[in-house]
């Protein structure tokens, strides 16, 4: 049985309607997109020597582009719970590029995201004028983050965690990294923070691999953009957002962690076997 890492879904050939229906709501998606960043932009040498690391106004602005973008592809998301209004962090299962999408359309949050996504063109650009959090993957770099991750937490910044360190084929939940949670646990920090286990779910669209909507391993983006935007019909992901969990009900980093995928898991379906 094939590792589902390496094992990619079919191509299919896209044709003269297709391309037509990619271009129509690419256009619309980059004026949408990149409008909106220009005002953010804007917006923001206003909010920054007033308000500091605080994001009093243009977190709704990335909210409602995400919102908008999302419209214009036709994936319809449905959502179960609500976000937690007290302070604290957001942990998610990760399937796809489009979790940066649905995530921020049900609620405004700041992502953590690998160093090297900062320097992709066109995205990059985007996830350093919406606040994201880029994190070094090497050892040596874990204290800095820590008191990164510190300072934007009692700024009130909801920060959003992948705590499984990749992305996946949207069929499966790979087990949680307790690395990051370390961070809820500095010069009692713990006392004030929850932390949000958010499970996310695609539905592929009639008669389209299951994976329709996962992107993994050394996938490329342009392709797979082209390939949703190109679809006919779209599908639907499922936001289950879960009791908030008080960080100091743990004794450290590992249990929190451990608590939140199992959490997480409850509400995702069962994996494929392989």
């Amino acid at each position: 049985m094939s590792d589902w890492r390496s094992d990619r879904p079919a191509l299919r050939a896209i044709g003269a309607a297709g391309w037509a229906r990619a271009a129509v709501k690419g256009i619309a998606m980059a004026l949408l997109v990149y409008g909106g960043l220009i005002l953010l932009l804007i917006l923001r040498q206003i909010e920054r020597p007033l308000c500091g690391l605080a994001r009093p106004v243009t977190p709704f602005i990335t909210q409602g582009v995400c919102r908008g973008a999302l419209a214009i592809l036709g994936l319809r998301v449905v959502t179960e719970g609500r976000p937690m209004q007290v302070p604290g962090a957001v942990v998610a299962n990760h399937g796809s590029w489009l979790d940066i999408f649905t995530l921020n359309a049900v609620q405004r949050v700041y992502f953590v995201s690998k160093s090297e996504v900062a320097g992709w063109p066109g995205i990059g650009w985007l996830a350093r004028a919406t606040g994201t959090v880029f994190i070094n993957r090497r050892g040596s770099e874990a204290l800095v983050q820590q008191r990164l991750f510190e300072e934007r937490l009692r700024a009130g910044h909801r920060l959003l965690f992948f705590p499984e360190g990749t992305s996946t084929d949207t069929l499966r939940v790979l087990p949680f990294k307790s690395t990051l949670f370390a961070a809820f646990f500095t010069h009692g920090l713990e006392h004030a923070l929850h932390i949000q286990p958010v499970t996310v779910t695609y539905s592929a669209p009639e008669r389209e691999d299951p994976r329709f909507y996962g992107w993994w391993g050394d996938m490329d983006f342009g392709s797979h953009l082209v390939k949703l935007l190109a679809a006919p019909r779209q599908g639907r992901v499922r936001i289950t957002f879960h009791t908030p969990v008080p960080a100091d009900g743990f004794a450290g980093r590992k249990g929190l962690a451990a608590r939140c995928e199992a959490l997480v898991r409850e509400a995702f379906p069962p994996e494929p076997v392989g």
